[in-house]
Order: structure tokens, then C-alpha cells, then sequence
């Protein structure tokens, strides 16, 4: 039997996952669906990708790595992606997994010139996205949770851009029929937004209280995540 497979490219903060689980608790919670056989794959523990006929669908997760570092794991993977678009096969990549989408289809992925983007904001959906069908049914506009240091600057030449906002030009898009982007992350709830800005805020002078006041449900961008486990449902 086909399964879902997570590939886990990295691990949250410590105090993140012990008040909240890790990146992958955090998607199958979002997926919310019992029907997939879900496999997670930690990449960066050496853990082989899956073959091609063994993926109904894949999710990529984040990573506090960046994609410009081109580490070992993140290359194997980056070289992998265009095989699991030529078969067509339902593909999510988050934050870090939409710029290595980006990546691996020639597109440009590099440092946000504004620098980090953190905390609840708002994203415009593109009139391409209301025939979508990760997006149609989306309100023009609704809440996301971000946290992001790097950026896709360059879509690939055969995508469509699906959202954007003032910081990001890029913030969704798609390639083929079914793998996508986001740049926002729709596994998030309130709990991890928030614990995010206050880590961040040990290392980095950021307006924390601004932040965490302005932190605020986001449940359109976590219905993605149920969507794509639908789509991905009627692979297997």
C-alpha cells in the first residue's frame, strides 16, 4: 500500500517540543486523516528517501537549516523532487520545503532582502488560485503564521504564483498539477507561534510583546493541510 511520507528535515527548539511535539506531530495533526498510511522519514538522521512507487504523497516539512547551505541531505532531496512532479505524484513543501521546491525546478531561492518575516500576517490570494484546488474555496485574504529568514526570490519558469503579501511576493505556488509551496507554515497553531517569536527573541531584537499580541487563529491556512491529505487519499 502507498503511504504519505513526511520528509522530517529538521527538529524544532527544545522548549518548543517539549511544551508542543515536533514539526511532524504537528503536520499529522493538521492532516487529521485516518485514513493515510503515514510514514515520516528524518532526512538529516541519514534516513533513505522513499522510492518512487512507494509514495502516494509527500509532505516536506521546515528546517532551521537554510536551503543556500546546500547540505548533503537537503541536495539529495532537492535532485529527488523533479521525479516525484514528473510522476505526478501530490507534493507540499513548508518554508523551507517551498524554497527547496523552488530550488529544484530552477527557480531562485536566497536571503529575504527585508530580512525575517515572523508572527501572524495576512496573504492576498491570486486570481489564478481560485481554480486552484488547494486554494478555490480560500477568502481572498486570511491569516498565516510565518517565520522565515529566506525566500523562493524566483519562481520557477513553469509555476503559478497562488499568494502573495507585502513582505513576500512568493508566500504559495504551484507547479504541474499538484505540488505546491507554501512559504507560511499551516501546521501552526497559536501555542508555536508563539513560543517561536519568544525563542527568536533570545538571539535576535525583535517586538516581542507587538508580536505575540498580534498572534491569532489561522484556520483557513491550516485547512491546507487536511486538503492535501485529501488529495493525497485518493492516490492510494
Amino acid at each position: 500500500m502507498k503511504k504519505l511520507f513526511i520528509l522530517k528535515v529538521g527538529t524544532t527548539f527544545k522548549n518548543t517540543n517539549e511544551e508542543n511535539g515536533d514539526f511532524e506531530d504537528w503536520v499529522i495533526d493538521k492532516l487529521d486523516n485516518k485514513n493515510l498510511k503515514i510514514s515520516v522519514v528524518d532526512v538529516q538522521k541519514g534516513e533513505k528517501l522513499p522510492l518512487i512507487n512507494e509514495c502516494a504523497g509527500v509532505i516536506i516539512t521546515g528546517s532551521h537549516s537554510m536551503v543556500t547551505d546546500e547540505e548533503t541531505w537537503s541536495v539529495k532531496i532537492e535532485k529527488w523532487i523533479p521525479t516525484i512532479i514528473e510522476n505526478s505524484i501530490p507534493l507540499l513543501g513548508i518554508c523551507y520545503g517551498h524554497q527547496l521546491l523552488g530550488k529544484s525546478m530552477q527557480g531562485f531561492s536566497t536571503f529575504h532582502k527585508n530580512g525575517m518575516e515572523i508572527g501572524t500576517v495576512e496573504i492576498l490570494l491570486t486570481k489564478e488560485a481560485k481554480d486552484d484546488e488547494l486554494f478555490k474555496d480560500m477568502p481572498n485574504s486570511f491569516k498565516v503564521h510565518t517565520i522565515h529568514s529566506q525566500t523562493v526570490e524566483n519562481l520557477p519558469s513553469n509555476s503559478v504564483r497562488l499568494a502573495s503579501n507585502s513582505h513576500d511576493k512568493n508566500h504559495a505556488f504551484r507547479i504541474g498539477k499538484n505540488a505546491w509551496g507554501v512559504q507560511f507554515h499551516p501546521e501552526y497553531n497559536n501555542s508555536i507561534m508563539k513560543s517561536y517569536i519568544n525563542e527568536v527573541s533570545k538571539v535576535k531584537e525583535i517586538p516581542v510583546k507587538e508580536l505575540l499580541n498580534s498572534v491569532d487563529q489561522t484556520d483557513e491556512a491550516n485547512s491546507i493541510l487536511k486538503k492535501f491529505g485529501q488529495i493525497v487519499e485518493r492516490e492510494v
